[in-house]
């Protein structure tokens, strides 16, 4: 299965129902060259799933010190598929990795990916 990592809002309950109709069983873990901040979201419709206005987006630092602390869910394919339509065109999927040495998924800064 592939592995899913979240440093937001898909940490919640309530978002996890609603894009992938079940909760997420997860353990925690850091994201290793990234660093983390706040955007605005102008999606109405995840606002009203989030029940936020603002959500965090990390940028790629490559930074071997540089961590985000966050959880890393088991999904399948379909649900990664539900979690693109679920993120604001300012995110983008890519593959990272964690401290535990695995590689997941996480949607970072459009804008800022890793080269």
């Amino acid at each position: 299965m592939p592995l899913l990592f979240s440093y937001g809002t898909l940490q919640q309950e309530n978002v996890q129902q609603a894009t992938f109709g079940r909760l997420l069983s997860g353990r925690s873990a850091e994201l290793v060259g990234y660093s983390l901040s706040m955007i605005a979201i102008d999606d109405p419709e995840v606002v009203k799933t989030s029940g936020k206005t603002h959500h965090p987006i990390v940028g790629f630092t490559g930074v071997q010190h540089d961590r985000v602390a966050g959880t890393v869910f088991d999904v399948t394919q379909t649900e990664l598929e539900h979690a693109d339509k679920y993120e604001v065109a300012a995110y983008k999927r890519v593959l990272a990795p964690l401290t535990s040495g695995e590689e997941a998924w996480v949607y970072v800064d459009a804008q800022v990916l890793a080269r």
